[in-house]
């Protein structure tokens, strides 16, 4: 949450001073959470073998939700592999086709959400000693003069 916060000042600073936008607006920051959305080509590829909500603009064989395991990608095409039929059958969807895709939250997800979480918390000793520098480091130095 601190993260969010820290974000959402520096770009809200950048926006006041830059002003791109000409009606108003409400900035919103916030962790895309464990059903993560994705949302780039490259985010099917780092998640393949999880399950996966996607939805397409396009009717695809009549239908237009698919459910199943995140198989990569392959060119301009997401790659996921659906049940028809009682058989496991993968198929590739077009990126620009996709309107919304999820990851599907299951006890597995959570456990490696909090497995990442676990490795990417520091812990002692991960972080640089601080140097101390013998002297008053409050005392302000002398200002310069000029002759």
């Amino acid at each position: 949450m601190d993260e969010c916060g820290d974000i959402s000042t520096a770009v809200s600073a950048v926006l006041d001073v830059e002003d791109p936008l000409e009606d108003n607006y409400v900035l919103e920051v916030s962790s895309p959470g464990i059903d993560r959305p994705l949302t780039r080509l490259k985010d099917f590829e780092m998640w393949k073998g999880w399950e996966a909500r996607v939805e397409t603009t396009e009717l695809i064989d009549g239908r237009r939700r698919f459910k199943g395991d995140l198989a990569g990608v392959e060119g301009d095409e997401v790659l996921i592999t659906i049940t028809e039929g009682g058989e496991d059958v993968t198929i590739g969807l077009q990126f620009d086709w996709l309107s919304d895709a999820k990851l599907i939250l299951t006890d597995a997800l959570i456990a490696e959400m909090l497995r990442q979480k676990k490795v990417a918390e520091p812990t002692d000793g991960q972080f640089d000693e601080i140097e101390e520098i013998d002297g008053d480091e409050d005392e302000e130095p002398a200002p310069e003069t000029k002759h």
